[in-house]
């Protein structure tokens, strides 16, 4: 969830440079399909999470339009204190309507509602707003069934073609009484268009209406600057982005240190089977939602998924 935002950069920076590889619904016919994904994650705090996923569309005309089931087997390890499962099944679901484009993954863990909704439109500026709500998985997190909320809204505004801000307003409700309300903004410059090449600068802050609640990482504020590089390039119709980030955090319990992130992802073009893979990596030094600790902190994540047209 706390990265999510991170990843909205990429998303502003394609309505500057290049244009994307994969089809819209526009250009596919409605077709069923089928995919897989798996997730893996694991940070300094030893925790370990595991997820798998099958996806049966029974309409797929591309990412902006599919209805179907996710059905996810997940296997959480908080903190080296052993191995909790869960199976999660979710209505999958995604279309355009005038401007508008919407998605949603709503579901259930068997024991409450789960998953995100968002909506966004893309002229003259890009606005989105966006609800999600999971698990926190921490030992007390999983063990007493402790859940984040996260609603908000983000906008993009473009000064000119190589020069974009997006910021960002959310509130975020954990179980019990903690209240988080979230400030973000980026500044993306595009340096080369035909390289895909652009300079960063990312920033966010937090406040904590109850700090160190329960066992998630939750101090009273959290404030971090990060100037990031990235580069995203199509070669041979296949998205390849990559980003690094070195910049600095703090929160009201530490001092500034340092911050560091990447960012590795790689998507194929729709062959002439209608297949599709997509992969990424993301590590990063700034404690999420599931973190325990948050000085010294690292966490790695792995996400590899296909899926094919029929």
């Amino acid at each position: 969830m706390e990265l999510k935002f991170a990843l909205r950069a990429a998303a502003a920076l394609s309505a500057l440079c290049l244009s994307p590889a994969h089809l819209s619904a526009q250009d596919l016919e409605s077709a069923p399909a089928a995919g897989a994904e798996v997730f893996y994650s694991s940070d300094s705090d030893d925790t370990e999470i595991v997820r798998t996923a099958i996806d049966l569309d029974i309409a797929n005309r591309g990412e902006d339009s599919r209805y179907g089931i996710r059905l996810e087997k997940a296997w959480y390890d908080p903190s080296g204190t052993g191995t909790r499962e869960k199976e999660r099944v979710f209505l999958r679901a995604a279309d355009v309507s005038g401007d508008w484009t919407w998605s949603a993954l709503v579901g259930t863990d068997g024991d409450t509602v789960i998953g995100s909704v968002s909506v966004h439109d893309e002229a003259p500026w890009r606005k989105e707003a966006f609800i999600e709500r999971d698990i926190v998985a921490t030992p007390r997190g999983l063990d007493e069934g402790i859940y984040s909320t996260f609603g908000g809204a983000a906008i993009d505004i473009p000064v000119d073609d190589r020069n974009i801000f997006t910021v960002l307003g959310g509130v975020q409700e954990f179980t019990g009484d903690n209240v988080r309300l979230h400030a973000r903004a980026n500044y993306v410059h595009v340096l080369d268009p035909e390289l895909g090449l652009s300079a960063q600068l990312r920033t966010r802050y937090f406040h904590s209406s109850e700090p160190n609640e329960f066992d998630y990482y939750s101090p009273r504020y959290y404030v971090q600057v990060l100037p990031v590089a990235q580069l995203r390039r199509f070669v041979s119709r296949w998205e390849l982005v990559g980003a690094v980030g070195v910049g600095v955090q703090k929160d009201a319990a530490s001092d500034w240190r340092r911050s560091d992130f990447l960012n590795l992802r790689v998507r194929s073009p729709r062959n002439d089977r209608n297949w599709q893979v997509q992969a990424d990596l993301i590590y990063t030094s700034q404690p999420g939602d599931n973190a325990v600790s948050g000085g010294d902190y690292s966490y790695l994540q792995t996400r590899i998924g296909v899926l094919r047209r029929f």
